[in-house]
Order: structure tokens, then sequence, then C-alpha cells
């Protein structure tokens, strides 16, 4: 039978054929399948948005992290981490972790260890850990310079030592450009260490009184404070000081223009110990703040030192009367103390046990107040004058009349001090004095006439004469010959000394020298130094002939064969060359520890061989501006003298 489809035409059944049926059949299921494709891709797609929007909803939530708990809730973690090791990792995390950590106190950790802890799952294995961990040297001492200075760094280092025992000494010296020390930083050292013994800052200029009373608050045992350049510290944070630390022992304040006396005054009133006091260039500073500080510390204050202050004679008087205990006195440029403070100083007779004084730039002191010191202060040794002029020869003969103790002078550029005022000086010394040093002195001149009868100083140890133009080799002679017991002789800057005025001193000396000092003296040759090492080679440890540019190797062959104890040589810019450095090498004997061949033009290459061969004494070899050698020679060098410190 006919197959029949329902097709509608006009209403009417059409009968078709059996290829027509089953064709119609087909095409209806390609249909249905491609119906059933698209809504299967729909579904994929519609399964994959969901997906899709699944993974950025998880994104979106906030995963779990300790981040996520209040400053409160943290620091209480943290609080409780244990081991230097623990502390150490968590101030890593993060700088929000290094901050509560650097606010957390040694005490608030000691107090956390000490309450119970809940069971850990872990135990074992932070037992096993802690085993392996070997115990951490303390934090003795820290120092941060320059750029390294900055609240970070400070802060982690305190972390660390808190873990430690705490520091014992921090020095801060400079400061990070724009992420300088701050107080934050200081309060996090204040906190970790509370045994803090000794705090130094320079040019910190972010730190102020808060910071400086976090310490004062949080290290009770400090005895030393050393403050330079800190603008923001005013009188405020040197109250917190006294009051917090009163153990302190040593007090340096420089530069700090916010500092005045109400400071100082409560420094004396609160720190009963204080031993050193060092005010410099802090213009509020007056009267009353070193006087309330002296009297305040009369019993324990041993060393004052005093720069660049709007002080007057009043200070002076009151050091003079209450510094019992003072036996190192340091004035530098005081311009309103007058003669009449120095003699008040003097004659108010308390500085009975000075035994040091130094006194730079200060017009107040004379030949008559030089007189009054040496007088009324019996124990005084050591005298130091820097750019005073209006001593002259008359006060040195007037103060060596007196000072029946004294052992050394120190001159620099006291220029109305003559030759004659030195041999009067030497003549009527004390047989205790050692040492005599003149620097620039531009009275220290030849005289026409030697004295009728020389004076002869058998004590003089030491002699340095530097840099006095006017001091040629008559002068020289004659302190060789009252001088017989010289064991050190700096001559360094005396271009106009010659081999006919050292020679003298060379023949002279009885007891030997142990330390010869030509540097820059020009004129001295290859003859005045095999001189000086043919008499002295057994005795000399050290010799310096930088800048003696007729010196050359036959100097050097003199010196390998009669110096035994030789260990210091420097012939910086001489004209010795490689064949003397092989002759220096080659004696066995002579055990070099320093060696300066700097700017040395005629040492080549060739005697990296000879240098390499100098032993293990050897300590240090400077070869700095030596061209004809190579850096690949330098470089062999320091592998053959690996313990040596090559300077090229």
């Amino acid at each position: 039978m006919p197959a029949f489809c329902a097709y509608g035409d006009g209403g009417c059944l059409v009968s078709a054929p059996a290829e027509l049926s089953g064709l119609f059949l087909r095409g209806g299921a390609v249909q249905r399948r491609k119906r059933a494709l698209v809504a299967a891709s729909a579904v994929a797609a519609a399964a994959a948005e969901c997906v899709r929007a699944a993974k950025k909803q998880r994104q979106q939530l906030p995963l779990p992290s300790l981040d996520a708990l209040p400053d409160e809730c943290l620091f209480e973690i943290l609080r409780r981490v244990p081991g230097g090791r623990g502390r150490g990792a968590s101030a890593r995390v993060s700088r929000r972790w290094l901050a509560l950590l650097g606010s957390i106190r040694a005490s608030e950790v000691a107090q956390a260890a000490a309450t119970p802890a809940l069971p850990d799952l872990n135990e074992e294995f932070v037992m096993e850990e802690e085993e392996d961990e070997t115990p951490a040297a303390p934090c003795a001492e820290r120092v941060l310079e320059g750029k390294e200075a900055t609240d970070v760094r400070l802060a982690a280092m305190a972390v660390v030592a808190g873990s430690r025992g705490g520091l014992d000494k921090l020095a801060v010296r400079g400061s990070h450009p724009t992420r300088g020390v701050t107080d934050q930083g200081l309060s996090a050292v204040a906190r970790g260490s509370p045994n803090l013994r000794s705090l130094a800052l320079w040019d910190v200029p972010l730190v102020s009184d808060a910071g400086l009373a976090e310490v004062a608050a949080g290290c009770p045992s400090l005895e030393r404070l050393d403050i330079s350049r800190c603008p923001l510290i005013t009188d405020k944070g040197l109250i917190a000081v006294a009051q917090g630390c009163p153990n302190l022992v040593s007090l340096t304040i420089e530069a700090c223009s916010g500092v005045g006396n109400e400071g100082l005054m409560a420094i004396g009133r609160c720190c009963s110990k204080l031993q050193a006091v060092n005010i410099k260039n802090c213009a509020d500073v007056g009267d009353q703040g070193i006087s309330s500080l002296v009297c305040s510390a009369t019993a324990s204050l041993a060393k004052i030192r005093l720069q660049g202050l709007n002080i007057t004679d009043a200070s002076l008087a009151v050091i003079g009367y209450y510094g019992k205990a003072v036996t190192d006195l340091t004035l530098a440029r005081l311009a309103t103390v007058g003669e009449r403070g120095f003699w008040v100083m003097a004659n108010a007779a308390g500085l009975q046990n000075l035994r040091c004084m130094s006194v730079t730039s200060c017009p107040g002191i004379t030949d008559f107040a030089l007189s009054s010191i040496a007088k009324f202060c019996p124990s005084l040794k050591q005298l130091c004058l820097r750019k005073c002029g209006h001593v002259s020869d008359a006060g040195l003969t007037a103060f060596t009349e007196s000072a029946k103790v004294f052992e050394n002078l120190q001159l620099e550029e006291c220029n109305r001090v003559t030759l004659v005022g030195i041999l009067s000086f030497l003549r009527n010394c004390s047989q205790k004095f050692r040492a005599i040093s003149l620097v620039k002195c531009m009275g220290i001149k030849d005289i026409c006439s030697a004295p009728a009868q020389l004076p002869l100083c058998r004590s003089l140890r030491f002699l340095t004469i530097k840099d006095c133009p006017g001091f040629t080799d008559a002068s020289l002679a004659v302190v060789g010959m009252i001088c017989p017991q010289l064991e050190q002789v700096d001559l360094s800057g005396l271009g106009e000394v010659t081999d006919s005025g050292l020679l003298p001193l060379i023949q002279s000396s009885e007891a030997g020298l142990i330390k010869v000092d030509l540097s820059g003296c020009k004129n001295i040759t290859d003859g005045a130094v095999s001189s000086l090492v043919k008499a002295h080679g057994k005795s000399l440890k050290k010799v310096s002939l930088e800048g003696c540019s007729k010196i050359t190797d036959v100097s050097l062959f003199a010196i390998s064969e009669s110096c035994t104890e030789l260990s210091e040589l420097d012939l910086s810019n001489c004209m010795v060359s490689d064949y003397g450095v092989a002759v220096l090498s080659s004696a066995r004997h002579l055990k070099l520890r320093v060696l300066s061949l700097s700017g040395c033009s005629n040492v080549t290459q060739k005697s990296v061989p000879y240098l390499g061969n100098l032993g293990q004494s050897l300590e240090g070899l400077n070869l700095q501006f030596c061209n004809m050698i190579g850096n690949h020679n330098v470089a062999s060098l320091e592998k053959k003298l690996w313990w040596c410190d090559i300077l090229a």
C-alpha cells in the first residue's frame, strides 16, 4: 500500500511514493539532532558561566589570614612567639608585624613566656627543631651609619637583639636622606633593650624629645649619652633622661640648638654619679647651666670639656671652686672668658687633682693666668695650648718654676713663644718632664747665639717639632746636645733641616732612638739615614721617610744590614727601586709588620716576587700610586699574602 504523508496542500491528502517517504523521514531526524546539539551547547555554556562565577566569587572572598586580625589581637599572638629564631622570622613577614614586634617590651615577652600555654599538637616537632637551635650570641654593640640608618633596620635590630637580652651599646651615625631614623625606631630599641648602657645619636635630625623620653623610660640603666647635631632634641628630652636614668656617668651634647640651661640643671640635680661632661657649640647654654651641673656633681665629675659656649668668668670660677674631683679639663673657643676667669679658677684652689689641661683659642689665657694655673694646680702633668696668642716666653718660664710634677707640654700655633723660651723652660723643668711638642709655632726660629750655659734635660724622652719653618740645622743641633736621652723624635715638615743638623742629634742620643719620623724633610739624604740605623739599629722600631725625595736604595741596604727590631717602615714618595725591595726581602732578621711604598715610581712589577717573600710577620702593605705594578700582579700578591692588608 502506498505510503501517505500529511502534507498540507490546499487541505488535500496527497499520495507519495516510498522513496519520497523515506527522504522526508530522514530530514526530520537531522533537524531533531540539530536542535539537540544546540540545546547541549547552551547547557555547556551555562555550566561554564556558572563555574567562572563561582571562581570569581571565591577570589573576592577574603582568605583566612592573621593580617585580618586587629593590632591588639596580633600583638598578643606575637608576644607569645617563642625563641629568637621565631621572632626573627615573624619580623620578616611584613612591616606591620615588624612594627608590632618592635612595640613589645622585653618585660611583656617574659610575662607571656611565664603564662601556661595550651597543649600544642605540633609540640614534638617544635621541640626537635628547638633542640637543633644553637644558643645565639648576645648583641653587645651595634652601629648604624649613613643610608643604613632607617627605622626598619633599627626596629629589626631591636627585635633580634631583644631575644638575646637586648643591646648593650648602640650608635646611630647619620641617617637615610628620606627614610631616616625617627622616634619610632628609637622607641623599638627602648622597648627591646631595657639594659642599654650607651647610646650615641650623631646627625639624626628626625629624632625628637619623644624618642629620647622613650629611651629614658625604657632604659633606666643608661650610663652614656652622646647627642650630636640633633636639632629636635631640647631641654625636655634631657629632663626626661635626668628623671629616668639616674646612673648616667657620661654626657656629650654637641651642636644641639634646642638644648639650654634647664636640661643641664636637671641632669645636675638627678644624676649624682656623673663623671664626664662634654658640651660643645650649644648657643643657649650659659653660666647657669654649667654652674649648676658642676656644683651638683662636685664629688664625681672628673672630666669637663667646654667648647663654643656663651659662658663668662663666672663658670670658670665655679669650676675652680667645685671641681674637686676634676682630673681632665678642656676649654676651647670661649671668647667671652677673660684673664680674670682663668686667674679666679686657679686661685679658688679647688683643682687640686687636675692632671691634664687643654686650652684652645681662648683669649683669656695669658702669661699671668698660666703662672696662676701652675701655682694652684699642684698635680698638673700635661698642658696643651693651641692658638693662644697671648702666651709668651715669660709665661713658660713662670709656669715651669711652679709646676713640680709636670711631664708633657704641647704648643700649637703659639707664635709668641721662641726658642729662647723653650731653652729656658727645659733648664728649669722638673726631673719628671718627658715630652715636648711644638707644632706650627712661627716664633721657633734659629737664634743668633746660643746661651752661655746650655741646659741639660736628661729626662726628656719624646721630642716633636713639626711644621716650624724657621727651625733649621742650627736649632736642631742645639736641641740634640741638650737632650741626650731621646727615644722618639718627630721632625716632620721641617724642610730646611739637612744632614748637618740631624747628625749631632743622632750622635748625642745615649738611650737609643726607637721611633723617628722625618716625613717631609726633603733635604735629608742617604748619609743621615745610614748614620741613624748604624747608631740605633738595635733599638729602632719605626722609621718614616715619607716625602724624602733624596732617599734611595742605599738607605734600604743600610736598614737591611743594621736594623733588627724594625717593624714599621714608610718609604712613600722616595726614590727607592726594585733593587732596594729585593735587599729588604733578603734580610731574614728583619720582621717588618708595616711597609709603605706609596708613590714610589721606580718600584715595578719586578718587585712583586720579593714582596711576596717578606714573611708572615707582614700585616700591612701600601702600594698605592705604584703605577708600574699592574692590577694582576697585585691580585697574585694578595693570594700569596692572604693574611696581609694590601692597599693598591
